[in-house]
């Protein structure tokens, strides 16, 4: 016989109020299950049965961080699938750096937000997301597809099978292969593997020859064509050809014009049912700034050079260039913590400095400043609609946008009171000054400086046009240094063209020069160092240059010996790896390198193996030992400070080296930068002589980029700088405690705790709700003192939001508890019609607060708006001073509007902030720490079986709670929403 169908209640009691109550039952004739507990369990089951892209909850819930792969972060679009004729899908496979993750990193890339957002905006298109995924997550794709290696295109309906799972998109947890093109960022060399592990991962052949298809068959990925694939960004748009065996086709340049212009060529040539070879063509020959690298080939007796082998594709081609737009920067708002967890807008792209070791100084010029308004509508728009509380302005060199200091001042003034900080990336150390620490210093944190001088001698800055003297360099380095940042990291090359052993040491010697220079009594500057190794790049003067691994080997134990020797303090300094920087040196002979070793675990152990099997031996023996030192003439007269008639010079004339003239392997990529004014450069960085900036001096250098290709140098003009209105003065008053029960649903169940503290105040920055501030607080002769930096600005300060016992990751609930102290000042007119007051005490504080109220009880002034905070004890004073208060109605609406859907708002009371005799009122999470669980248990059988005398708690134990229920004072603990009064008698309380 099967046992009897029971009803089970329990009550959960919380100092004499009832706090939860449940219900749970089974078998339709008991008459208690009622409609809504039923409604009820079955949500439970259906929470505990949860899938994730066809995984259970409970094997996603071992990731570290799952949120990453949810794809419902604010911002995220999510558009039918079927509205769009084109699905693109870009991907971010960039390295894991420090124990980082892909998505922390590809989340916060500016590029990628813009990509995301360019294309998402256009009719007949959609773009999704997807990242590199972490180790466990590769693990459990594994796990659940273990043939999913074996896959080929011929057998990819096999991914269809339960348990075999491809990586995926995250918004739309489609399969890569289900997508029309696949684009990969290529932004570092090293990522290349990551691209070939994650088209592993979805199943995608990974070399391009594997995806040909029949002439006769149209381009169908939805009828079992593979998506193309495709790379972008510097690194590719430089040297596209050791990964041209991957890659369909590479976009070269900018990619805001680029991307929505191919995405319009897929969409007729899928019309028109073309082959996979033919959409190929089109894209090659109609849409500019695409390279097809089936379509040219080595010609021998030139090198590395590759040309055209199909009629109408370009000789050369052109790199793309867009005008950046700051409003299309405004996008994802993640869930977790980013690497740059910050809104970033672009105020200039392009550098004209014409560092001659620089490739992206070279790849995107002209230089085109983005017009002032433009930047501070962007900004605040984008502060207020994405609720964070830091923005960075972005440019390969932010000094170099004079109109910075406008910029920057009329920003920080407009979010004075809104508890923002700017932060800049690295910056000319010659162009900083009081104008730009004022921007950068101030509100929610203070950010780091960071500075290149590059080298170490005034020498070696010449020979690379860096443009810095040492006087500027201590110029800038004191100004930081009497504006309070006694920190600063500077970044240092070694192995540059031309370099000695005493420049290698002169980079201990400036930084211990800048030490002297920055100090006061004990204190000294700390210096953050990072040295990291010159690796040549196309496009750049010195791109003929190759570099010794075994020298790089020697240079590093002589700067170490140099740093122990000089036995500085407060000095931190890394060295980047010299194998790192080798595997960088890729030319177009070193893709299949990559193929070797895309899929091994130690990838860069198994470097020299896979150089052995792609029979490069001799090539990597150049790089230990130095194939070609550009500058090995140095000390030569013949070739320094000629030049007249041809004699002496290496570009050009009686003594030109002909490996200048020879074929290279990137010379079909139009960048805009002619090849003999990279020569020419070269035999000035040999002269040691520098060239100006030629966007602001007005002294063209003829590299051949201006012109109708890729436009012009855009210089904006400079606006007036306003009056620095200061720095954002913390409000650390309680006006108002607002308490919010919410749920926690669905997805949101895989944010972690801290992470959903950053979503609550967001949520109220963009609600424009004014929150107060934790700050570090000590008694010290009777005051309360709030440590601040020394520049009078708030160092960490951060809202009040306090959420009482949360839950732990995956866990469900209908009654969270979150509390927010407002803080709301009064209307000019209530504000003129008191002011603020000193009110003298003369006896307790009771006493003081009767005789305040006196006083102001003609203007009728309730007690709830004042706030009171005690000043000194030994002036015995107190300070009163007039506030609002939100209506709780408005509170909730407008929370609520900025909360995601799977994070319900349910209830919010409004609490006492500060209590009559000036203590804080007790949190909820102060009343949860004393919880007390007392579970009461009744069992009653179906009519069917007969009944045994139901199991109930002992009077005694209902008579000791009733007690203490009776002994709480309800006065001093505030009610929590949806808490009843608990009374034996009156039964279990009715859940709907």
């Amino acid at each position: 016989m099967d046992p009897p169908s029971e009803v089970r209640t329990w009550t959960k009691y919380l100092k004499g109020h009832v706090i939860d109550s449940c219900h749970s039952g089974e078998g339709q004739d008991n008459a208690e299950v009622s409609e809504s507990e039923a409604a009820a369990e079955a949500k439970l089951r259906s929470r505990l049965s949860a899938e994730v892209y066809g995984i259970p909850s409970a094997e996603w819930l071992k990731l570290q961080t799952p949120a990453r792969y949810l794809g419902n972060e604010r911002g995220a679009v999510h558009k039918p699938w079927d509205s769009a004729t084109v699905r693109f899908a870009l991907t971010y496979p960039e390295g894991r750096v420090m124990g980082v993750q892909i998505y922390e990193v590809g989340a916060s890339n500016l590029g990628h937000i813009v990509l995301y957002t360019v294309l998402n905006k256009r009719d007949g298109l959609l773009c999704d997301r997807s990242y590199m995924p972490a180790p466990d997550m590769q693990a459990l794709l594994e796990k659940l597809g273990s043939a999913l290696r074996l896959l080929t295109a011929v057998a990819a309906q096999a991914l269809l099978e339960k348990h075999q799972k491809p990586l995926f998109a995250v918004e739309s947890k489609r399969s890569l292969a289900d997508f029309d093109t696949l684009g990969f960022s290529l932004a570092y060399e090293l990522g290349t593997t990551n691209i070939l592990q994650m088209l592993h991962l979805s199943g995608i052949p990974v070399e391009r020859t594997e995806r040909e298809e029949p002439e006769d068959t149209p381009w169908d990925v939805e009828n079992g064509s593979s998506p193309l694939i495709f790379a972008g960004g510097p690194t590719a748009t430089s040297n596209p050809e050791p990964f041209s065996d991957f890659f369909d086709f590479i976009a070269l340049g900018d990619g805001e014009d680029l991307l929505p212009e191919i995405g319009e060529c897929l969409k007729q040539c899928k019309k028109d049912r073309l082959n996979r070879t033919e959409t190929l063509a089109r894209l090659g020959s109609e849409v500019a700034g695409v390279y097809v690298p089936q379509f040219y080939d080595l010609a021998p007796g030139f090198g590395g050079a590759v040309f055209p082998i199909r009629e109408g594709m370009p000789g050369r081609i052109r790199r793309r260039v867009a005008f950046p737009d700051p409003f299309n920067q405004i996008g994802l708002v993640p869930y977790v913590s980013t690497v740059h967890d910050r809104l970033t807008i672009e105020i200039r792209r392009g550098c004209t400095r014409g560092c001659r070791f620089c490739q992206p100084g070279m790849l995107t010029r002209p230089a085109r400043d983005v017009d002032p308004d433009k930047v501070v509508e962007a900004v605040e728009q984008g502060m207020r609609s994405t609720g964070y509380n830091e923005f960075s302005l972005l440019s390969l060199s932010c000094s170099d946008y004079l109109a910075l200091p406008a910029v920057g001042l009329e920003i920080k003034n407009r979010l004075k009171g809104e508890n923002v900080s700017l932060s800049l990336p690295s910056q000319r150390v010659d162009r900083f000054d009081e104008s730009i620490a004022n921007i950068i210093s101030g509100g929610a944190r203070k950010s780091g400086l960071t500075f290149a001088p590059e080298a170490g001698t005034q020498r070696m800055r010449d020979i690379i046009n860096k443009g810095l003297t040492n006087e500027e360099l201590l110029r800038g380095i004191k100004t930081a240094w009497d504006m309070g940042w006694y920190q600063v990291k500077l970044y240092f090359m070694i192995g540059l063209p031309g370099e000695t052993d005493a420049d290698v040491v002169g980079i201990v010697e400036t930084v211990n020069w800048l030490q002297q220079e920055c100090r006061r009594g004990r204190k000294h500057l700390q210096v953050s160092l990072t040295v990291s190794n010159f690796t040549p790049k196309p496009h750049t003067p010195f791109q003929w240059h190759t570099v010794s691994s075994a020298e790089f080997d020697r240079k590093h134990e002589l700067l170490r010996a140099a740093f122990k020797a000089a036995n500085l303090y407060g000095v931190k300094f890394n060295i980047t790896p010299q194998k790192i920087s080798a595997m960088e040196a890729q030319d177009g002979e070193d893709g299949c390198m990559a193929r070797r070793w895309y899929n091994t675990d130690e990838a860069h152990a198994a470097w020299g193996r896979a150089i052995a099997e792609c029979g490069l031996d001799w090539k990597y023996r150049e790089m230990e030992d130095g194939e070609w030192n550009v500058l090995e003439k140095l000390g030569d007269t013949r070739y320094r400070k000629q030049g007249g008639g041809g004699k002496g010079r290496i570009d050009r004339g009686a003594l030109a080296d002909e490996r200048l003239k020879a074929p290279l392997p990137w010379d079909h990529i139009n960048t805009g930068i002619s090849k003999t004014w990279l020569a020419t450069d070269l035999q000035k960085a040999l002269e040691e002589a520098t060239v100006p900036d030629c966007a602001h001096s007005g002294l063209c250098s003829e590299c051949g980029v201006c012109g109708d290709d890729f436009g012009d140098n855009v210089v904006a003009e400079v606006p007036q700088i306003p009056a620095f209105k200061g720095h954002y003065e913390p409000d650390h008053r309680r006006t108002q405690r607002m308490r919010v029960r919410f749920g926690k649903h669905d997805t949101m169940v895989y944010i972690g705790h801290l992470d959903l503290v950053h979503v609550f105040e967001r949520a109220l920055r963009r609600a424009a709700i004014p929150l107060t501030t934790k700050m570090l607080e000590k008694a010290s002769g009777g005051e309360w003192v709030f440590e601040v930096s020394q520049d009078n600005s708030p160092y960490h300060s951060r809202p009040r939001i306090n959420v009482a016992m949360p839950l732990s990751l995956g866990a469900t609930s209908d009654s969270e508890i979150l509390e927010v102290s407002a803080c709301l000042r009064a209307t000019a007119a209530r504000a003129g019609e008191l002011g603020r007051a000193l009110i003298p005490c003369v006896g307790s504080r009771a006493v003081d607060f009767e005789e305040m109220m006196a006083k102001f009880s003609a203007n009728a002034l309730a007690a709830k708006e004042v706030v009171i905070e005690k000043v000194s004890k030994k002036k015995k004073k107190l300070r009163v001073e007039l506030t609002e208060k939100m209506p709780v109605a408005e509170f909730k609406e407008r929370l609520a509007e900025q909360l995601p859907s799977d994070l319900p708002l349910f209830d919010v009371e409004a609490l006492e902030a500060i209590r009559l005799n000036g203590a804080v009122a007790e949190s909820a999470a102060a009343l949860l720490s004393g919880i007390e669980w007392y579970i009461a248990v009744t069992v009653t059988p179906s009519a069917s079986v007969v009944a045994a005398p139901a199991e109930e708690v002992s009077q005694e134990e209902v008579d000791r709670v009733d007690a203490e229920a009776s002994q709480q004072d309800s006065s001093s603990a505030p009610a929590i929403p949806g808490l009843v009064p608990y009374s034996p008698d009156a039964g279990p309380p009715d859940r709907a």
